[in-house]
């Protein structure tokens, strides 16, 4: 069986973000990128699943600017056996990134697709759902532990309530939760092997996709910095602020 795992170039989450000057955005110049956590945790359960036998070939898909290929890279050096990039500026949505994400599994027919449930950047926890949409597929969300056979996926996810198990007909998709694993590091001698593995290069364009946003973001601010407690010496005092200057009384 070969794994299809989606990884995508966000941010640091060590690094402070910061807004641009003329509030377009937030500031990407010099800024540390990686790895997406979640399609980190994705990465691993590929890498842990092709180790027990269950598949094949681990094929690492990112989308965006050329830096991307470094995110490849880091999935290779992981364990991933090889890598797809489709070079874009365009600032991808969920849509266009699951779009492409048919477009591309209509090439390399992959027996399962793994995603992180979203990415620490927009937040959005869209593209796994929309991709098993688009591709009429069983899906299945938030997963904490992950078993294969041949014919199905055995998946507990984690819901408001608790866990659940599942099973699910192959092929399918599958997006993963913060307890899924635990990501290893790469080894140097991983890494060395890495530049030599094969990344393929595409565009939209190509897979005849468009990416165009549907979206146009007015302005990015910050959020408004919290102000510090305050220590009241009554009840009386307590319900006056409330009325006069919080107004929620």
């Amino acid at each position: 069986m070969k794994l299809l795992v989606a990884v995508k170039r966000v941010i640091d989450y060590n690094v402070k973000i910061r807004v641009k000057a003329d509030k377009t955005g937030v500031e990407t110049a010099n800024v540390k990128m990686s790895m997406n956590p979640f399609d980190e945790i994705a990465v691993e359960e590929a890498i842990r699943l092709k180790e027990a036998g269950a598949a094949k070939e681990i094929v690492a898909v990112s989308m965006g600017p050329q830096g991307c290929q470094e995110t490849i890279r880091t999935a290779l050096a992981m364990g991933a056996d090889r890598g797809i990039h489709v070079l874009t500026d365009i600032a991808l949505e969920p849509l266009a990134v699951a779009k492409l994400l048919k477009a591309i599994i209509a090439k390399e027919q992959p027996g399962l697709v793994i995603l992180g449930k979203q990415a620490i950047d927009d937040d959005c926890n869209q593209t796994g759902q929309m991709l098993a949409a688009l591709m009429n597929w069983p899906q299945a969300t938030f997963a904490s532990k992950l078993k294969l056979t041949a014919e199905t996926a055995e998946v507990t996810r984690e819901v408001d309530g608790g866990l659940e198990t599942i099973a699910i007909k192959l092929p399918a998709v599958v997006t993963t939760d913060l307890r899924l694993n635990e990501p290893r590091y790469a080894s140097l001698p991983n890494i060395m092997k890495a530049k030599k593995k094969t990344i393929d290069q595409t565009t939209p364009e190509a897979l005849d996709v468009n990416v165009q946003p549907r979206l146009t973001t007015l302005q990015v601010t910050e959020p408004v910095k919290r102000q510090g407690g305050k220590k009241l010496g009554s009840v009386e005092e307590l319900v006056d602020k409330l009325m006069h200057e919080a107004q929620v009384i």
